[in-house]
This record gives C-alpha cells, sequence and structure tokens, in this order.
C-alpha cells in the first residue's frame, strides 16, 4: 500500500510559498471540484487496457502478469474452491480466534471472494481487501470493504491488524522477504499471519514419470518457458518452498509449514483428492491463456499465434489419463512475539 508522498516544493515558488490559482475563487466550496477530481482517479483505475484478446489492470500496468477480465476472475473464484477444498474446506489454518480479534487483511483479495467469506462467516472482523484491480463486487458485507493499491509500495501509517493472509501470489511479487517483513510490521502484537502459495513445477510421483519423454515434451516447454519469463520480470514463480525461510527471518515466531500434494486430473483414489485434482485441472486448463499470452508475447517476443497453437498441444498432453501431473502447495503461518 502506497502512501501519497509528494515532494514539498513541487508547484510552489522558490521561497516555498505555494501560488494560488486565481481562477479557483469562484465558487464558496470544493465539493464539485472533489467529485469531478475523484471521478477522473476512478476512471483511470478502471481504463483497462487490452492485449492480445485479453484485459489487463491499469493501475501500476505491468506488475502483475495475469488478466483481469470475466474469465479469470471465474478461474480465480475456481480456484478458492481448489485451495480451500485442499487444505479441509478451510479459509485458514493459523490458529487464530476469529470471534476475538479486529482487524484482518487480504493481501492480494482478486475477486475479493475470501474476503467476503471471512465477512459473512465473521460479522465482527473488520476485513480490508487490497488489490491492484477494482474487480470486486459492489455489494459486500458492511464490514468488508476494499481498496485498489500496490501492497509492495510504502505501507502508509495505519491501524495494526490482527491477522493478515496473503494466498496466491506466485508471479507477482518482486520482494518476498520486504514484503513479509512489512506483514509482520503491521501486526499487533500476538497477532498472526498467513502465507498459502504454490510450487508450480509440475511432476509426479509415479510410474508415470517414465513415460516416454515426448509424452509431455510440450507441457515442460510451455512452463520452462513460463518461469524464464517471470524469472525475466524479477518475480519469483515458486514461492511456496521459501516460504517457511522468509517467515522465520521476519521474526515470526510459532511458525509452522504444511505441504499439500494437489494432482491434476482425477487420477488419485481417495474422493477428496480426485475432487481436488479435477478443480485443479479445470483451473489449469481455463488458465493457460492468462498465463501465458503476457508473458511470451510482452517478455519472450512471441506472436500470439504462436502461443495458441503451444497451448493446444499443452491441453492436449495434459489431458493424457496415463500422466499423473501433481503440484505442491504451501500453508505457512506464524505469530508476531508480544514483545
Amino acid at each position: 500500500m502506497e502512501a501519497n508522498n509528494v515532494d514539498s516544493v513541487i508547484g510552489s515558488r522558490a521561497d516555498g510559498l505555494i501560488e494560488v490559482d486565481s481562477g479557483g475563487d469562484e465558487d464558496s466550496g470544493f465539493g464539485d471540484e472533489i467529485s469531478r477530481f475523484t471521478a477522473s482517479i476512478r476512471s483511470s483505475v478502471l481504463e483497462y487496457p487490452i492485449e492480445n484478446g485479453r484485459r489487463y489492470h491499469a493501475f501500476r500496468s505491468g506488475v502483475y502478469c495475469l488478466p483481469n477480465d470475466e474469465l479469470e476472475q471465474d478461474r480465480l473464484d475456481l480456484t478458492h474452491v481448489l485451495m480451500t477444498t485442499a487444505i479441509g474446506g478451510k479459509l485458514f489454518l493459523a490458529p487464530v480466534d476469529a470471534g476475538r480479534i479486529g482487524r484482518v487483511l487480504d493481501i492480494g483479495a482478486g475477486t475479493g471472494i475470501w474476503s467476503m467469506a471471512m465477512g459473512e462467516e465473521f460479522p465482527n472482523l473488520e476485513v480490508i481487501g487490497n488489490d491492484l484491480s477494482a474487480i470486486q463486487p459492489q455489494w459486500v458485507p458492511s464490514n468488508v470493504r476494499f481498496i485498489v493499491d500496490d501492497i509492495e509500495s510504502p505501507w502508509p501509517p495505519q491501524p495494526s491488524f490482527d491477522f493478515i493472509f496473503c494466498r496466491y501470489m506466485a508471479a507477482c511479487i518482486e520482494n518476498w522477504p520486504q514484503l513479509v517483513e512489512r506483514v509482520y510490521e503491521n501486526l499487533n502484537p500476538t497477532g498472526w499471519a498467513e502465507f498459502q502459495d504454490f510450487d508450480l513445477v509440475f511432476h509426479s510421483q509415479d510410474g508415470s514419470s517414465s513415460l516416454p519423454p515426448s509424452t509431455c515434451s510440450n507441457i515442460i516447454f510451455w512452463s520452462s518457458q513460463m518461469f524464464e519469463a517471470v524469472r525475466l520480470t524479477s518475480r519469483e514463480p515458486h514461492p511456496g518452498p521459501h516460504l517457511e525461510q522468509w517467515v522465520r527471518a521476519a521474526g515470526f515466531t510459532n511458525v509452522h509449514c504444511q505441504r499439500f500434494s494437489l494432482p491434476i486430473g482425477s487420477w488419485a483414489k481417495e474422493k477428496r483428492l480426485k475432487e481436488v485434482g479435477l478443480l485443479n485441472l479445470a483451473q489449469i486448463l481455463d488458465g493457460l491463456e492468462a498465463f501465458s499470452l503476457r508473458c511470451f508475447c510482452q517478455v519472450l517476443g512471441w506472436e500470439r499465434e504462436e502461443v495458441l497453437e503451444l497451448l493446444e498441444k499443452v491441453r492436449a498432453e495434459m489431458m493424457n489419463r496415463r500422466v499423473h501431473l501433481q503440484l505442491e502447495f504451501y500453508v505457512v503461518y506464524g505469530q508476531k512475539d508480544c514483545m
């Protein structure tokens, strides 16, 4: 979140005195002027650019590699179901007494689905969702509100939080250690923070890994190119395995780390994992264009048609029932020391 840092001499004279616009005295109040100004600001935030047939956020354009259009919003909501199902149907795992705390921050709120679920389940909470895109619904629980801002900018002075939640920010954050430190600094003593994220490397733990390399060659090539593009933008595509280290380094105590293996497809025997696998496959297939277009076209210099041709081959390999791919999902939470 970013404070409005404005140089104190901008628009002023050499002696430091601010010159008055003599043409602005005709009205007795600022009401209409404020309305016009804030309307122009809101419109600039909502002037979403279109690239390769997909819509992207306008604020700090280029910071986030994924689109924010309706197709991507549907995928994000599906991924919310995937992640909550994977961890046992829960919104979080930290031992937070949500009935006794006050302020909660949701970093990278996306469509706002987690924030709204928290607000509905715990009406005593004040839930604040932060995101680069103003795509959240207008009608939300009365204890939930959203702000458009860059979480990697300096955080302005504000009341501290009792619980800070950060989920699915893979390929989004430039300086993870700094972000985790700011989370720690903005917690109340004994407050909790929870980070949930992926290791996006596709792998297999059974005999399907012995299939001829050509069976998954397009998946391997596509993912390696995508990860290269993300790293060229100075982002980390696989934050999950590093979360515990970052959380401990920031000073958190009572740190816990859990890893969840998420199948891709319905190949798992256990009923819950079969459901997780189908959700995972669906969100990946729905998201292939979203993951790829900006990374391949804007960063690597591919043509859109080349990307779409590759993605068709990736889809075909993803649908191969003989290939038992999976991803790892990490949940790490820790508490701020009361000292």
